[in-house]
């Protein structure tokens, strides 16, 4: 390729960027060979879930500090106290003070377990169920999500990521139009795709462009080239939607704002809410860092406070709407934290054992699932492995598990690799 058809293919990317003031993650693949191959005998016939909203805690959430607590007096709580909850068996710390009040709407897994305990391969891990290699990138639960059920809104994105995570694994080697459109502040909504012409102006200009684009679509008839057309595509159609309001938290009440709260996370939350009433089918609210290594027992109430109240309030605020019943709530980290505090009052990584949290979407609330001993340190009954959470959350969608798509190097892969669904979960 010359040196102008990579300026050429550089200024294509960053116009596309420009139409939507956001970027979409992952790389272009080289081409997806065959997609489909093979029938699937493990799925949902009907499903319990139309969407998700994927809360991850980025930096290994410490389960004894959060779900997951021990005994009062135990060496391993610090200050921390058990609190019980309306769920017999369901007990929270005192940092989760208002989500124990919706225990009737969780399950809560307190036997999950990784086999990376590192940040980066434990967060890539979580969203694919696939160890990292440097061969090849494999896609999060989103690119999946819309691979096999498509958008539910054909104008606005369909898998949208709001916080600032840069390590998302985006659509691997899936098409990148899968891709999650990111926002790094929910507050801010999309920028830049206001259309600023009018409607003349701005259909010859665009004419122009196409004119523009033609002998070098043309000469670079491939997946790559085309994708950059898609993007422009979809950027055109969202700056001309209605549902573009979808993006603007200005049009909610200031009291709910508030109850929400106002960090980033409790408004990523109201945006998720606001983003699946638009038929977004996947949003992921990333919060952290969750790292505490170092003053654990400051760090988590710190974080636990903005958690505890954004959650707490999307719960019932879709309870309220009549979302919740086919709204699947995902609470997701990527290990949790070790029963020894360290000399730095921290907690260090811990990937043996951990916990996580689910509501909606035909989960069946007020679920206690797996079993950690006294310590917080292993696992006594029910493992669940992470490629088993995300077997779990693609079932109550209803996608077929076993069915295979081939990577560009005609590979195999499934949704959740070798992942089964915890069906106890569901009522």
């Amino acid at each position: 390729m010359s040196q102008s058809d990579l300026s050429r293919r550089h200024f294509v990317n960053r116009a596309a960027k420009t139409f939507l003031g956001v970027s979409a993650l992952g790389g272009l693949p080289a081409g997806l060979h065959a997609a489909g191959k093979g029938a699937s005998d493990l799925r949902m016939e009907n499903p319990t879930a139309k969407r998700v909203i994927y809360l991850y805690m980025t930096g290994g959430m410490s389960h004894i500090d959060t779900l997951d607590p021990k005994k009062p007096g135990s060496e391993v709580m610090g200050p921390n106290k058990r609190l019980s909850t309306a769920v017999d068996g369901m007990r929270f710390t005192d940092n989760l003070q208002r989500l124990r009040k919706h225990a009737d709407k969780l399950a809560v897994i307190n036997s999950m377990t990784s086999t990376q305990g590192a940040h980066k391969q434990g967060n890539y891990y979580m969203h694919t169920s696939y160890e990292m290699r440097s061969s090849i990138r494999h896609p999060a639960m989103g690119a999946w999500m819309l691979q096999f059920q498509g958008k539910g809104n054909p104008e606005i994105p369909g898998n949208v990521l709001l916080g600032n995570d840069s390590n998302h694994p985006g659509a691997g080697f899936l098409p990148s139009r899968l891709s999650p459109v990111s926002l790094t502040d929910p507050a801010g909504g999309l920028r830049n795709v206001e259309q600023r012409l009018a409607d003349d102006r701005f259909d010859f200009h665009l004419d122009l462009a196409q004119k523009l684009d033609q002998p070098f679509v043309e000469k670079y008839d491939q997946k790559n080239v085309r994708a950059y057309t898609d993007m422009y595509d979809d950027a055109i159609t969202l700056m001309k939607s209605k549902d573009l309001k979808a993006f603007d938290l200005s049009q909610e009440p200031e009291k709910l704002k508030k109850a929400y709260g106002t960090g980033r996370f409790g408004q990523g939350c109201l945006l998720a809410r606001r983003l699946i009433e638009h038929d977004v089918r996947y949003v992921e609210v990333s919060y952290g860092s969750w790292d505490t290594h170092a003053s654990n027992f400051v760090n988590v109430p710190e974080r636990a406070e903005e958690l505890d109240q954004g959650m707490s309030t999307l719960l019932a605020d879709l309870e309220r709407r009549g979302l919740l019943e086919d709204t699947l709530v995902v609470l997701a980290t990527e290990f949790g934290r070790t029963p020894e505090i360290n000399q730095n009052e921290g907690r260090d990584h811990h990937p043996q054992a951990f916990s996580c949290a689910l509501a909606g979407g035909g989960i069946k609330g007020g679920t206690v699932y797996g079993k950690t001993d006294e310590r917080g340190a292993e696992i006594l009954e029910n493992p669940v492995e992470i490629p088993d959470l995300n077997a779990t959350i693609a079932y109550a969608l209803g996608m077929p598990l076993n069915q295979v798509v081939y990577s560009p190097s005609m590979r195999p892969f499934t949704i959740a690799d070798k992942g089964k669904p915890v069906v106890d979960l569901f009522g």
